[in-house]
């Protein structure tokens, strides 16, 4: 049973209590199952005991703090993270998304924003359909991608990926001749409704390429077009 046919299910873990409830009525109004609480413990073990869609995550915790919520989640849940900050510093949206948050939001915020994002969030498939479903898997050297299986593997071993991580590969992967612009990439991973930073691409962009050893000076898989953008195949 899909997300959308049983009422996604969307955690809020936000100390403030105000704030918390209002992110709360504005998603239960529009037909979301909603936990919530303000503690980091707390949190992970309704991750594992309810099992949510969505985490709706303050970076500021008391205690333990929302990156490490994040980087623990992430070693047990797939669930899609967005991750809240009171701060606007690049470096704490860039702290968040590298233990594996899916998008951020800065505070102040719309509610009505945050129930957006979630929505757009949970119209991506995790696995393709149709004829997708028979595709091999797509072999770029050493590296394969699976897009109906969700599976990466370099020089045969596994490559753990969160959702958007692979979303973003599977993306160029299917597409290698194309240079995707940061708009395009938006549009293929995140949908057509989706309202936030472009730049958010390239910290995912970043994270890839971490995790497959690939140098951005001299790229092996994911190559930079410089004033354009991205696309699958070596620097030279």
């Amino acid at each position: 049973m899909s997300a959308t046919d049983r009422g996604a299910r969307v955690l809020v873990v936000e100390d403030e209590e105000p704030l918390a409830k209002l992110v709360a009525s504005y998603l239960q109004r529009d037909r979301f199952e909603v936990e919530r609480t303000g503690d980091g413990a707390d949190a992970l073990a309704l991750v594992r005991r309810w099992d949510p869609d969505v985490v709706v995550l303050d970076l500021g915790l008391p205690g333990m703090d929302g990156v490490e919520v994040c980087r623990q989640v992430r070693t047990f849940s797939d669930c899609y993270i967005i991750m809240l900050t009171a701060r606007a510093e690049e470096v704490d949206k860039l702290v968040g998304l590298s233990v594996g948050a899916d998008d951020y939001l800065t505070k102040p915020f719309s509610p009505r924003e945050l129930v957006a994002r979630v929505r757009v969030m949970l119209r991506r498939p995790r696995r393709s359909s149709g004829e997708g479903e028979r595709e091999v898997a797509l072999t770029f050297g050493s590296l394969e991608v699976d897009v109906a299986g969700r599976e990466v593997r370099l020089g045969g071993e596994p490559v753990e990926l969160t959702r958007t991580q692979f979303d973003v590969l599977a993306a160029l992967a299917t597409r290698p001749r194309m240079v995707f612009s940061r708009e395009q990439l938006i549009e293929a991973v995140w949908g057509p409704g989706w309202v936030g930073d472009e730049h958010l691409v390239d910290v995912h962009i970043g994270h890839v390429r971490r995790k497959l050893g690939d140098d951005p000076a001299d790229p092996v898989f994911i190559r930079t077009v410089r004033g354009v953008g991205y696309r699958m195949g070596p620097g030279r």
